[in-house]
């Protein structure tokens, strides 16, 4: 909130009007102001709010100051917000509301609609800079029109562009060059593949567990070469390819976690350890198709629910429902939820495995209005 500055409600020349909308609250990062419901004006150059009660407030924010912005969706008895991340405070800027805030962005909540269209108008404005363009007009202007301008409000918001434009330019660079940062990235995952090899190789100072050991270190920046389709083309191939390099990476966790795991948890543990190269959800799905074909340690199942999730091959039905049977017996009852907690499995996994007990005619459910609870069978136990 410290870059707004006291305004009114005019529009300067070579402003344009972009968007206007009632009813909308200010919030100070994610704190309540008072500035609870007012219009808010978008321009080419700056945003304004006005109050509702009290046309006499009025605040505005130039846009040179604005980074990028990015919307929330609301839900039930919430509205729809947007958030609008700022550059640092100028020194010498003029009056406001607030004389300092601690928050990098404000946040706009929206009670009758236009966040979406307002976050649209936004983006397109600051990428725009139309300011920039109105202030090399100004440059290119005769003396007597330049010391015109260069008077009240207009004049010192312009010479505070003017010298935030040098001092800002690093910031402007480091998000102009986010995605050579990205391609670093890359390399430094390769950098350590090739780093690791060697120290792998060198004999003496460095013992064969302490080369293995930092070697993983190195690598558990992710996959150090990830199938991708410019490398392995598309079709069948690259997902035969793609079907090794997931059960190379997920067997492990996979056992780990108890002989299975869920598919969309695949998706994130894959995606994670890919780094940039990700994978969408239907290569993924292809890929997992194909592991039982080639008898891969893993492969994919689905449910008569309709769940799927990723198994091991030394997963054994047998021994998960007596698993869950005992503990069953043990707690007398139990939920999907009180055994997810128990054997540390998701809740979708834990109500599969009891659906399994109870398919096998281990245990008999009791649905009742404080939910599906799971019972040993006594007439199995009886009869055995």
């Amino acid at each position: 909130m410290d870059r707004f500055i006291w305004s009114n409600r005019g529009i300067e020349a070579g402003e344009t009007k972009l968007f206007s909308q009632v009813g909308v609250r200010i919030y100070d990062g994610d704190q309540k102001t008072s500035y609870d419901d007012g219009s808010i004006n978008l321009t080419s150059h700056k945003l304004t709010w006005i109050d509702s009660s009290n046309s006499q407030i009025c605040i505005s924010l130039h846009l040179s100051l604005a980074v990028f912005c990015e919307r929330h969706a609301g839900g039930i008895g919430k509205s729809a917000k947007v958030s609008l991340h700022l550059q640092a405070t100028p020194t010498n800027k003029p009056p406001g509301p607030v004389a300092h805030s601690s928050h990098g962005f404000v946040r706009f909540a929206f009670k009758h609609g236009g966040d979406v269209e307002f976050t649209h108008k936004m983006q397109q404005a600051i990428h725009n800079k139309a300011w920039e363009k109105t202030m090399g007009r100004a440059t290119k202007s005769t003396p007597e029109m330049g010391r015109l301008r260069a008077s009240g409000i207009v004049g010192i918001e312009r010479k505070i562009e003017a010298e935030k434009k040098q001092t800002d330019a690093s910031i402007s660079v480091a998000f102009k060059d986010l995605t050579q940062l990205m391609e670093k990235a890359k390399e430094m995952v390769s950098l350590s593949t090739t780093i690791a090899a060697k120290i792998k190789d060198k004999k003496g100072d460095i013992t064969d567990d302490e080369t293995v050991k930092f070697k993983s270190y190195l690598l558990s920046l992710g996959i150090p070469n990830p199938v991708t389709k410019q490398t392995h083309g598309s079709g069948t191939h690259y997902h035969q390819q793609l079907a090794h390099e997931v059960s190379k990476s997920l067997a492990p966790q996979i056992d780990k976690a108890g002989g299975m795991i869920l598919l969309t948890d695949a998706y994130c543990r894959i995606n994670r350890a890919r780094g940039m190269e990700l994978l969408s959800p239907e290569d993924l799905l292809n890929a997992c198709r194909m592991l039982t074909h080639l008898n891969l340690s893993i492969k994919l199942r689905q449910f008569d629910t309709g769940v799927m999730v990723l198994q091991s091959d030394t997963h054994s039905d047998e021994k998960v429902t007596q698993q869950t049977t005992q503990l069953v017996t043990d707690s007398t009852s139990l939920s999907s939820e009180e055994l997810a907690s128990i054997v540390d499995i998701s809740v979708l996994l834990a109500k599969e495995r009891l659906l399994l007990s109870e398919t096998s005619g281990l245990l008999c459910r009791d649905d009742s209005d404080q939910g599906l609870r799971f019972f040993p069978n006594l007439f199995a136990s009886k009869a055995a």
